[in-house]
């Protein structure tokens, strides 16, 4: 007679990734089947890894269609209050993985691409990643959509379907170089063409007065084609959309004065029409006034905002479609991710004045109550400023509602600051000094009702400094919602074995619930469960050193401490800092090769925006002084350096999992919030940072003894700017800087072009806003501790543990903070 299973065993047995049934197992390989014959039109025979992508994904978008149908109806139905998300970035990644585990069919499809001969992992491998996104701003519209629908709230997220996404980068001879990512060129089989639904957007033209008001005429005309992308909530049946417009030429696009030119070079120009769709912008955190850029950001909002109005109108059949728009605010909640999507405010403005023919004072008061903000930066130069005789040709009327929302503003502000000329010159929509420009986070703050930053520390900056008269003005209206990262993506898709570890000791219940994890502390002293967290980390380390080993050809020591640096590269988040360490750790094993060392390998990656001339020097140093000790024989295995190649979602899912030690060490008051730095805390990752962004949460969540805080805080950092920085003080005074600063200026580590690092060095001495030198020395500090907490394992371990109990607060309530607000 067989031993009944224990407790522990039966849940074994159950997999959060979902139950494995014969039934299901048998459904989903007549699925793929059929799909590989009728849809893609192969036989086995001749059938490529690919072919058989495209297969299971058909199969497994079969299972999204019912529920996708059916939430639909039921909004229809229902006819909740529904929120837009306006992005021009949405950084999805894959969707394969992360569909069959939202709708609990992974394990099934898992087992039946095993029975039919297959490999899941080299499948997945087929899929591009939709890189429709620069970094964090992209990702957290990809985070909130998997939430909203995991909520089960009526929600959109609207954006633009770029042929050509984030660029790939290359590093060729240590230098990147950017390569087009054609993303599209297999086809996209989880996209649906909604022709049916094309809306005309308009440019350029004039404006002329008549007795019934404001008329834009003379307008050219492209053609907005939706494609809906399906969203699935997490095991809740309810299935959200995502709408990413394509730009097309309307068929008569130049062609009515083809008979007096060319008739071929008529429909060649269709492709200036489509251009507007065509590729996605790399300079996120730094503004430059093309004309692309505003098409490309009218474009999104105005085929948008008819959508919306369609749907507002539309109300179940039998019952008279809605005329009055007393309820549109308490139906429609459009939320702008930063100030891309700002033109949705005079759109909106436009609609129900010239077109729906509202008096101003009610368009007003329910554009207002329908739109809310979200600020992501701080940085000045990357604040949008539109030049006003761009607006005046391409968008001519929205100018002058821009200009009328400016003056009724205004008018109040003066009432409330007579004669303070300086208040309204500060507090103005249009800047006047030198060339005349559009204030597009003026415009979004004086046009929502709600204005959030995305950090505590973030939300004080903004209220304090940054927007300090209109916080003064509304002080109600300025909020902080910190971010946040969706844990099915963030854990269960990356690190099934930690998230099934955590489910076997306290249920699935966390997986929608990160609160849950509290229960966790009744295990920190749990031997057997600490050592299985530990064995999980280090089979995630294993796994990716062969991975680099096969696509970087370089050998690294799984038992070292991989130490993490993944992000945008940008002056402003220090990748120059941790450079600096790694020559100082460098120095110190050449001076005395027999003296203890903890094994390292240094892990950076990130992509430098093509126009950011600093951000690829530092490539180019971190690339250079890899070579050097990675090619040193007396460093050996002690200390590497891996650049990361091309980083993107699909990569952050492989290195985080198996990261000891995350780098979040930007310049107090800098860094907006940072969701890099959750996804490595869910996945168990030490933090080494500074008080910036959500470190700062993350540290009283965790408790500031559980991270390795360094660094001046924003107060110092503002007293450092009113008093001068000086980076030679530090350069004379830290014996290791002053020696790392001359083997990069004398040429060390590039013998043959010694002025190479030139411009860097003059950056670092000279003008360096992010004061890198001024953190240097505590920075090397608190690096020693990390080491010395490595070396005592089951300590690190314990750490680890605390980590992941303490994310609660810091990763789940924001967004349902954000959801119900």
């Amino acid at each position: 007679m067989a031993t009944p299973l224990t407790d522990q065993e039966k849940r074994k047995q159950i997999s959060i990734r979902g139950i494995v049934g014969v039934e299901n197992v048998a459904e989903l390989k007549k699925g793929f089947n059929r799909h590989l014959h009728f849809t893609l039109v192969k036989d086995r025979n001749i059938a490529t890894p690919r072919d058989y992508y495209f297969a299971l994904a058909h199969t497994v978008r079969d299972h999204l269609v019912g529920r996708w149908i059916r939430t639909q109806q039921f909004y229809y139905e229902a006819d909740p209050k529904r929120v837009y998300y306006l992005s021009l970035e949405f950084y999805m990644g894959r969707t394969l993985q992360n569909t069959m585990i939202n709708l609990g069919l992974q394990n099934a499809c898992d087992e039946a691409i095993y029975q039919l001969g297959l490999d899941m992992e080299e499948l997945e491998e087929m899929e591009e990643d939709a890189g429709l996104g620069n970094g964090g701003l992209g990702r957290l519209a990809a985070c909130f959509l998997d939430s909203l629908a995991t909520l089960g709230l009526a929600a959109y997220g609207y954006g633009i379907r770029y042929e050509y996404g984030i660029f790939n980068q290359k590093i060729r001879d240590g230098w990147q170089v950017e390569e087009a990512d054609d993303w599209l060129r297999h086809g996209n089989p989880w996209e649906k063409a909604r022709p049916e639904y094309m809306l005309p957007v308009h440019f350029y033209g004039r404006v002329e007065e008549t007795r019934d008001g404001s008329k834009w005429v003379d307008t050219q005309v492209v053609l907005a084609m939706p494609y809906d992308t399906p969203i699935p909530g997490y095991m809740n049946n309810t299935v959200n959309t995502m709408r990413l417009w394509s730009a097309r030429a309307p068929n008569d696009f130049n062609l009515r004065d083809f008979n007096v030119g060319d008739y071929i070079e008529a429909v060649l120009d269709r492709n200036l029409a489509e251009n507007i769709s065509r590729v996605l912008y790399p300079n996120d955190n730094f503004f430059e006034g093309k004309e692309l850029r505003l098409k490309q950001e009218y474009f999104v909002v105005a085929a948008t905002l008819q959508d919306i109005i369609r749907r507002f109108k539309t109300t179940k059949k039998g019952v008279p479609g809605r005329t009055s728009f007393e309820t549109f605010p308490d139906k429609v909640a459009i939320q702008l991710n930063d100030t891309h999507p700002a033109m949705a405010i005079p759109e909106l403005m436009r609609i129900f004045v010239d077109i729906e023919k509202l008096d101003w004072d009610t368009a007003w008061d329910l554009t207002r109550r329908t739109f809310a903000y979200t600020n992501h930066t701080i940085l000045p130069e990357a604040l949008e400023r539109w030049p006003v005789e761009l607006l005046e040709n391409l968008l001519p009327r929205h100018l002058q509602i821009i200009y009328e929302i400016n003056q009724h503003h205004l008018d109040k502000v003066a009432e409330l600051y007579p004669n303070d000329m300086d208040k309204l010159k500060k507090m103005s929509l249009i800047e006047e000094d030198g060339v005349k420009r559009v204030n597009m986070a003026h415009l979004c703050i004086v046009g929502s009702h709600a204005v959030n930053g995305v950090a505590q520390i973030h939300s004080n900056i903004i209220k304090a400094e940054v927007f300090r008269d209109f916080s003064d003005l509304e002080p109600d209206k300025f909020q902080n919602k910190t971010n946040g990262i969706t844990p099915r993506r963030w854990l269960l898709l990356c690190n099934p074995g930690l998230a099934e570890l955590i489910a076997e000791v306290i249920g699935e219940d966390y997986v929608k619930d990160l609160s849950q994890l509290q229960k966790l502390k009744d295990f920190v002293d749990d031997a057997t469960f600490i050592r299985d967290v530990a064995k999980v980390k280090q089979d995630n380390k294993l796994k990716f050193a062969q991975y680099l080993e096969k696509e970087y050809r370089v050998k690294i020591n799984p038992s070292s401490m991989f130490d993490v640096h993944v992000k945008r590269i940008h002056e402003y988040k220090r990748q120059v800092l941790n450079c600096l360490h790694i020559i100082a750790m460098y120095n110190r094993i050449r001076k005395n090769p027999a003296a203890p060392f903890v094994p390292r390998t240094v892990i950076i990656g990130g992509k430098a925006a093509p126009g950011y001339h600093m951000a690829k020097m530092i490539i180019k140093l971190i690339t250079t002084v890899g070579d050097v000790v990675n090619n040193d024989p007396v460093v050996g295995n002690k200390l590497k350096v891996v650049f990361l190649e091309n980083y993107r979602v699909s990569l952050a899912e492989k290195v985080i999992p198996a990261t000891d030690l995350s780098e979040q060490i930007s310049t107090a008051g800098t860094e907006a919030s940072g969701t890099g730095n959750m996804k490595f805390m869910l996945n168990g990752a030490l933090t080494i940072g500074t008080m910036d962004g959500a470190n700062v949460e993350m540290a009283e969540e965790a408790g500031e003894e559980n991270l390795f805080i360094f660094g001046m805080r924003v107060d110092d950092v503002t007293a450092m700017d009113k008093k001068g920085y000086d980076a030679m003080e530090y350069y004379k005074k830290i014996p290791e800087l002053k020696q790392v600063m001359d083997q990069i200026t004398s040429g060390f580590f590039c013998p043959k072009n010694p002025d190479l690092f030139k411009d860097l060095t003059n950056m670092l001495f000279k003008h360096d806003r992010f004061k890198v030198f001024a953190d240097f020395e505590d920075y090397l500090e608190a690096q020693a501790k990390v080491s010395n907490l490595y070396q005592v394992t089951l300590n690190w371990i314990v750490f680890h543990y605390v980590n992941i109990l303490c994310l609660l607060c810091c990763v789940i309530k924001p967004f349902c903070d954000k959801c119900e607000a």
